[in-house]
């Protein structure tokens, strides 16, 4: 089955939007800021913090790009004026990466400004390693120039990052998800993702051993993913917090979930079938 799972993960681009979004509507909490708002007074309300990401990758112009960025600023000010433990993380190409360096750059800082105003944090997401040497550039800048309020996130899968470590403040690691070349990436690497239990266990008997104190660390998970596991850590005293997407640009990021997830390939199989089956079901 695993087999098949995967061979369905090639097919996904020709799958139904309608049935991509109803399988990957588990990892988004919704199109507007307001079903976001809605899952982080959930997740706050159960003791977990949040990141808010707006969904926003695939824009084409630079207004679409000021948008964005003005949708963070809106986030930021309903997390301030609500009390809500949450930051947020953001994807340069959304604030203009690959149409223009400047305007990319004028979005992030205005969002990190207004951020560090409000005493909250920015992160920086990695994408494909096409962005990799641009997106690590402006941060350094950005930190260069003293701005704090910002942090950056490496992939252990690619094989440059030990290389990048060195110099860099706040980095938050996470295994990867973009489909890379071997040449450039560990394609077999062990999952290092939050969710393995193996490493989740590994994690938990270093901060124990080292007596690291619980103020300074915390488990990251992705909205939708072993939700139960992530309720266990913080009774038992450990922070969490759980990466909560939104919006109307969801398509790309839906698909790279279940790219991930081949054995949700399967679903999407049973699913378009069930639908030619029983159309009007």
């Amino acid at each position: 089955m695993a087999l098949l799972d995967r061979a369905l993960v090639r097919l996904l681009p020709a799958v139904p939007k309608p049935v991509v979004q109803r399988l990957s509507s588990r990892y988004i909490a919704g199109p507007t800021l307001d079903d976001a708002l809605s899952v982080v007074r959930e997740l706050n309300d159960v003791g977990k913090l949040a990141t808010i990401d707006v969904l926003g990758e695939e824009v084409s112009s630079a207004d679409e790009a000021r948008a964005i960025a003005g949708q963070y600023h809106d986030v930021l000010a309903q997390i301030d004026d609500q009390g809500l433990r949450s930051g947020i993380s953001v994807k340069l190409t959304a604030l203009g990466l690959e149409l223009d360096h400047e305007l990319c750059r004028d979005n992030l800082e205005s969002v990190v400004r207004d951020a560090a105003a409000r005493g909250n944090f920015v992160r920086i997401d990695m994408e494909d390693s096409s962005t990799t040497e641009r997106t690590l550039q402006l941060y350094r800048t950005l930190r260069a120039e003293g701005h704090t309020y910002v942090g950056v996130v490496l992939q252990a899968y690619m094989r440059r990052t030990l290389d990048d470590v060195p110099g860099l403040d706040d980095v938050r690691l996470c295994k990867g998800i973009y489909v890379e070349p071997h040449s450039i990436a560990f394609r077999d690497y062990v999952a290092i993702a939050t969710h393995d239990e193996y490493l989740l266990d590994s994690a938990l008997r270093v901060v124990s051993d080292a007596g690291i104190p619980r103020d300074r660390y915390e488990f990251q998970m992705l909205l939708g993913v072993r939700p139960e596991r992530g309720d266990e850590l913080v009774a038992a005293g450990h922070r969490v917090r759980v990466y909560v997407p939104y919006g109307t640009h969801w398509y790309e990021y839906s698909l790279r979930r279940l790219q991930e997830n081949p054995k949700i390939a399967g679903y999407i199989a049973a699913d378009t079938v069930g639908r030619v089956l029983h159309p009007f079901g």
